[in-house]
């Protein structure tokens, strides 16, 4: 089995292999991208894929002076628990500021982010028929003893998301003390990922509890969002 369909195989159970799906993507023309086949198996082996430098420090630099200077602007609002639908603010839960993005108003930044995370999309769509129609990101900022308990990235009345991407923009001098790190909760280990500049973090929404422990110091900065199906 071609490794690009193991994931269709295994993450897509719906998904009926047949001689004509086989021959459908025999046909299907793609340059192989290294970086993506690696996210592709990580996923299918553990269902999260962590990827540094993701982002160049460059372009971890143009986003987070994006991020700051929406923030600085008091656009930011106090998130909330539940979707948009059904919102609800609980300090108990979520401590972070966010400010949804819009792609069709993007900045150069924006549009610098969204090119390559519509590169991943489109690949993941074309060798493993995932079906990602929609896709929607905030930026996010956790001050000083913030931090969101144990969760999963899905709702009960609202199931299309499909992959969590959290991308961070913090500085170069991020600390462990600092705090801040990404817990994802799997069958073999509590797995504590700090949030350095450039890296990106994938896994699967409906599957992988994960929280953001404590930040003692500074402002975590990140992109947060969901690729979702219709």
């Amino acid at each position: 089995m071609k490794k690009t369909n193991r994931f269709l195989h295994y993450i897509c159970p719906l998904f009926k292999k047949s001689r004509m799906t086989e021959e459908l993507f025999e046909q299907l023309e793609f340059i192989e991208n290294p970086l993506f086949e690696t996210i592709i198996d990580d996923l299918l082996q553990q269902q999260y894929s962590i990827v540094n430098d993701f982002f160049s420090s460059e372009e971890v630099e143009v986003l987070r002076n994006s991020l700051l200077a929406k923030y600085e602007a008091d656009r930011f609002k106090k998130s909330a628990i539940g979707n948009r639908t059904n919102e609800e603010i609980d300090k108990a839960i979520r401590g972070d500021f966010i400010l949804w993005m819009d792609e069709k108003n993007a900045n150069e930044a924006e549009l610098l982010f969204f090119k390559k995370i519509n590169d991943l999309v489109n690949y993941l769509n074309k060798t493993c028929f995932l079906g990602i129609l929609q896709k929607e990101f905030h930026y996010a900022v956790y001050p000083t003893g913030t931090f969101y308990k144990r969760h999963l990235d899905t709702f009960q009345n609202d199931d299309r998301r499909k992959l969590s991407i959290v991308c961070y923009l913090n500085e170069d001098n991020w600390l462990r003390e600092n705090g801040g790190e990404l817990t994802i909760y799997t069958e073999k280990e509590d797995l504590d990922i700090l949030p350095l500049p450039g890296r990106v973090v994938i896994f699967e929404s409906q599957v992988l509890e994960h929280e953001v422990k404590v930040v003692k110091a500074s402002e975590r900065m990140s992109i947060t969002g969901w690729l979702k199906t219709r």
